[in-house]
C-alpha cells in the first residue's frame, strides 16, 4: 500500500475538518496493514478516532487505495436511536444501541480483516514482542488475555495486535495489526489505576459484553508497525481471582489443536495453513497460566527466555 505525500497525521487535523471528512465518507486511515475509509454521523465515533487514533496516519483518499470502506450512522428505530455498520453497503450485524457506535466501529474491522484478509492465516491472539521474540496470547473472552495484552504493553513491550496474529504462511512471521486494545468491565478501572496517565477512549455502557472501552496503543508500537517478528512463545492465560500464580508447559499436541481452534481461517488455508501452526508450536515454548494479580504476570513475562 502506497501513502501519498499529502499524507498527514490525525492529531494534525482540527476537529472540524474530522467531521467533514467523516460525514462525507471522505475520511482514510492507515492501521497498518491496511487503509480503511469510513463514514459516520454519530459523534463518538470521531470522538473515539480522534482520541485514540491521534498518531496514525491519514491518507489523501483521492490518491489512496482503502482496503475497506466502512460506515458506522445512526438511524432512528421506533422511540430509540440505532447505530448501524455497513462494508461497502452490506449490513453484517443488527442494528446496535447509538452509544455503542464506536465499539461497533473497532468491532466490525476485526470482522473485516477475519473475513477477507485471506493472505495471512488469523487468529484470535493478542501478539506482542520484546528483545525481538514474540509472544502469542489464544484465549476465549472472559480468560483476561486483553487486560495482560495492555499491562504489558503499558510495562514495555510491543503490541502488534490485541486481537488477532497475521501469520505469514510462507515465513511464520507475525505482521503488526496495532490498534486500540479492548476493555471490558473491571478491567478499564484496573488499568486506569496502573497507568493513570493513559489515554482510554470512550465508553460504551451496558453492550452485550457489558461496560467497553479501548486503550490506545503506544507510540513505540505504532513507531514499529512495519516490523514483522516471528512467535517464540504460545501462552494460553487465564485470569482466576485470588489464584496464586500458575505456570504449567503444554504439551506441543494440545497446543496446536486450540491454536486451530482459535484460526478464523486455517481451513481456506489448507495444508499450508496446518503446516504453518504446526511450524508456530514446533518453534514455540507452549504454556498455560493462571493469575490473579497482573505484577505477578508481569515479572513472570519479564523473566521469559527461548529454550535452546
Amino acid at each position: 500500500m502506497q501513502i501519498t505525500e499529502a499524507t498527514v497525521l490525525l492529531s494534525s487535523l482540527s476537529a472540524a475538518e474530522v467531521k467533514c471528512r467523516l460525514q462525507s465518507g471522505s475520511f482514510s486511515i492507515h492501521i497498518p496493514p491496511f487503509v480503511f475509509r469510513i463514514r459516520s454521523d454519530i459523534p463518538v465515533v470521531q470522538e473515539g478516532l480522534t482520541r485514540l487514533y491521534a498518531g496514525y496516519r491519514i491518507p489523501d483518499a483521492e490518491s489512496t487505495f482503502a482496503d475497506f470502506h466502512l460506515s458506522v450512522t445512526g438511524h432512528w428505530n421506533g422511540w430509540h436511536r440505532v447505530c448501524k455498520f455497513k462494508m461497502d453497503g452490506f449490513l453484517p450485524f443488527s442494528p446496535l444501541a447509538y452509544g455503542e457506535a464506536f465499539a461497533l466501529l473497532e468491532w466490525g474491522m476485526n470482522w473485516c480483516v477475519t473475513g477477507y484478509a485471506h493472505h495471512w492465516l488469523t487468529l484470535h491472539s493478542a501478539v506482542l514482542e520484546k528483545d525481538g521474540r514474540a509472544v502469542l496470547m489464544p484465549a476465549p473472552p472472559g480468560s483476561g488475555k486483553s487486560t495482560l495484552c495492555a499491562a504489558l504493553m503499558l510495562h514495555g513491550w510491543r503490541l502488534l495486535s490485541d486481537e488477532m496474529a497475521l501469520l505469514d504462511p510462507e515465513t511464520g512471521l507475525v505482521t503488526p495489526f496495532p490498534r486500540p486494545v479492548s476493555l471490558k468491565n473491571q478491567s478499564i478501572e484496573l488499568i486506569r489505576s496502573l497507568a493513570p496517565a493513559a489515554t482510554i477512549g470512550p465508553v460504551a455502557h451496558d453492550t452485550m459484553k457489558g461496560n467497553v472501552a479501548h486503550l490506545r496503543v503506544s507510540e513505540g508500537s505504532l513507531a514499529r508497525s512495519d516490523e514483522t517478528v516471528a512467535p517464540a512463545w504460545v501462552v494460553f492465560p487465564r485470569f482466576q481471582a485470588d489464584a496464586g500464580l500458575t505456570v504449567i508447559p503444554r504439551p506441543k499436541s494440545t497446543s496446536l489443536l486450540d491454536l486451530a481452534s482459535n484460526s478464523f481461517n486455517h481451513h481456506i488455508h489448507g495444508v499450508s495453513g496446518f503446516t504453518t501452526l504446526v511450524g508456530v508450536v514446533n518453534r514455540c515454548d507452549c504454556f498455560d497460566l493462571r493469575y490473579s494479580k497482573v505484577d505477578e504476570a508481569l515479572a513472570w513475562f519479564d523473566a521469559l527466555e527461548p529454550s535452546a
